[in-house]
């Protein structure tokens, strides 16, 4: 008996109060939409069930590009890191990473005060068992399972690991959440009935630890860095005391318990069929594909200023119980080690992003978009730049305006939605510096120089950071300038150097070498008055400007193929010159561009070239040559 109701009325629902569902429902709130936000529970949003970190390799990158947007993401972890460490800095720029641990509680207090604080923005917990279509196959409103239908013109579906999730600890399987918390357990038939196929992926965690019970005297301390790099480019100085981590190691004793027990792995005892991250192996996985090794690293690392809770990173498992104690007494510092949390495996239901377009809106039904797990994804990072992407991009088709699309070459972001929608994933996806192609170009010290005026004139960021962004760019143009016509005799270059000059030198010149900055080059030489992000952007420019100019040609070649349209009416299963693998995979995705067409799995460069004969065909036969 159906005994829903009509409940109230907004512009726009989003499904689910993780990481996507923050960034997605404060981006249509402050573009200008009555939002509704509707969560399993008040008490778990922006929650960090796996590691409470934010940022890390790539993942720092896309955690900027959520804040140069106008996102929630770096402003909150700036407010609540315990340490902040800034990671590769022995390689180049490029790869340089910030990733800082987060009180999670804090955390998840100051992302809650945001959501409330937000005008036009409603939170209510709920959960969502029905998105509801008019006639014509539009959205038109989100059901929960209490009965409540709510009115809107689009959905921001951003479940996590919750749909039909179960939990698995040895031969114990629970039909939960993460960290004891329900399962959404009626989404995903509605998904089904609406079309969507739906796999099941696997993510796992480690067992937290009572840190009072480690000897951490047996441990390596790591320190954060000081001062701190602020993940937020609103932020001013965040320098505040830092809590150590440490590093520790499994061994050859530990590795046997592993290898005794292994017919008691979920994954290895064929209890979970579920497909696992590669970039995030369990401790029993880590043994079996690398036999070789004699010992692997694990971080500890503080849940909370104030908790005796720690995370241990790099053992996660779905042992039993007893098993998981075996395993971790058997380490340097563990010996008397006592659990206030299991580690554990957890299943879910998600959905093949191939059903999404570049705007992570679905191909089928307008006014539906997805972001986060759901979509395939692992990571906190992913989930908040796949939220603000689909949030600003469904808020632009409620306003009817053209969509905000980030390609390969404009953001981390769009790299990770076209990998997403053009080649799909048969894993939980991760974000690595290696799958951006002009990642010289997309470093996270310049996401507001990419970023930021295309938000602003999107109607989401901020008139403050758009002028903030606008002084920096200013400021290092002015720099580079100065700096370039600027020479210094080779007395003064020689004190700089260190070394003989043979006759005088442009500050360009010689900021060009590692050894010597724009700070050293003021004592020297009178330099505009510039902030310190402005003098960095210098430094980077000169000393990489004939990689940097070789990439931008790469861009432009890249965006020439992306500028190629292919028409909508294109009959790909016509064209008998393509393969049949090419025209089923062309039929079904329906790329808008050359470009997108060209990173198809399936599509051949010779598909593409038939491709581009065809465009020049139809570009003959409309000029009548």
């Amino acid at each position: 008996m159906d005994q829903s109701f009509a409940a109230r009325e907004y512009d726009a629902v989003v499904i689910g109060a993780g990481h996507a569902g923050c960034e997605a429902a404060l981006a249509l709130a402050r573009m200008g939409l009555e939002t509704l936000l509707l969560t399993l529970n008040l008490d778990a949003v922006a929650m960090m069930p796996c590691n409470p970190s934010i940022g890390g390799t790539a993942k720092g990158h896309l955690v900027r590009e959520v804040d140069a947007l106008g996102g929630e993401m770096g402003r909150a972890i700036d407010d609540t890191y315990l340490q902040s460490r800034m990671l590769n800095t022995g390689k180049g720029p490029a790869v340089h990473s910030l990733r800082a641990q987060a009180d999670k509680k804090a955390y998840q207090k100051r992302m809650l005060r945001a959501l409330l604080e937000q005008e036009r923005l409603t939170l209510r917990q709920g959960e969502a068992s029905r998105i509801l279509l008019d006639g014509q196959g539009r959205v038109r409103a989100v059901r929960t399972r209490t009965g409540g239908e709510y009115a809107c013109r689009a959905v921001v579906a951003t479940t996590g690991v919750y749909l039909k999730s179960r939990v698995i600890i040895g031969e114990t399987m629970l039909e939960q959440g993460p960290s004891g918390l329900f399962p959404a357990t009626e989404l995903s038939r509605d998904l089904t009935e609406l079309g969507f196929s739906l796999r099941r992926f696997k993510t796992g965690t480690p067992a937290r630890v009572d840190i009072r019970t480690v000897d951490l005297s047996k441990l390596e301390r790591q320190d954060g860095d000081v001062p701190p790099t602020p993940f937020s480019f609103l932020s001013g100085d965040i320098s505040r005391p830092q809590l150590p981590c440490y590093l520790g190691y499994t061994n050859e004793r530990t590795h046997e318990i592993i290898r005794r027990n292994l017919h008691r792995a979920p994954m290895y005892s064929g209890a979970l069929h579920s497909t696992g991250t590669r970039y995030c192996p369990s401790i029993e996985d880590k043994v079996v594909r690398f036999p070789d090794r004699d010992r692997h690293p694990l971080f500890l690392e503080p849940e909370g200023e104030n908790s005796p809770e720690w995370y241990v990173q790099g053992m996660s498992t779905s042992m039993p119980e007893e098993v998981q104690y075996e395993i971790y007494c058997s380490m340097a510092g563990f010996e008397r080690v006592e659990f206030l949390r299991l580690a554990y495996a957890i299943e879910y239901d998600c959905i093949d992003p191939l059903e999404l377009d570049g705007c992570l809106s679905s191909r089928r039904i307008p006014g539906l978009y997805f972001a986060g797990q759901i979509n395939g994804t692992s990571g906190y990072e992913e989930a908040a730049a796949q939220g603000i992407y689909a949030g600003i991009n469904a808020a632009l088709f409620l306003k009817g305006q053209e969509p905000l699309r980030l390609t390969r070459a404009d953001a981390y972001i769009g790299v990770l939605v076209d990998d997403l929608t053009s080649k799909g994933t048969n894993e939980p996806y991760r974000m690595m510096t290696a799958r951006a192609e002009y990642r010289l170009l997309l470093r996270q010290d310049n996401a507001d120089l990419r970023l930021t005026e295309r938000a602003y004139r999107a109607g989401l960021a901020s008139r403050e950071r758009y002028e903030k962004m606008l002084k920096k760019r200013q400021e290092t143009e002015a720099l580079m300038e100065a700096l370039k016509n600027t020479r210094l005799p080779a007395e003064a270059a020689a004190r700089l150097t260190g070394q003989e000059e043979k006759g005088p030198s442009s500050a360009y010149m010689l900021l060009k070498r590692d050894n010597i900055h724009v700070s050293d080059l003021r004592r020297e030489a009178e330099l505009p008055i510039s902030s310190p992000e402005a003098e960095e952007q210098a430094e980077i420019e000169a000393r990489y400007e004939g990689y940097l100019t070789r990439q931008n040609a790469q861009v432009e070649q890249f965006r020439r193929s992306e500028a190629l349209r292919l028409p909508p009416d294109l009959d790909f299963m016509a064209m008998t010159n393509l393969r049949i693998e090419a025209r089923q995979k062309l039929t079904a995705l329906r790329p808008e561009t050359l470009g997108a067409a060209s990173r198809i799995s399936g599509v051949s460069p010779g598909d593409i070239a038939v491709l581009l004969v065809e465009l020049e065909r139809r570009r003959r036969r409309e000029a009548g040559e």
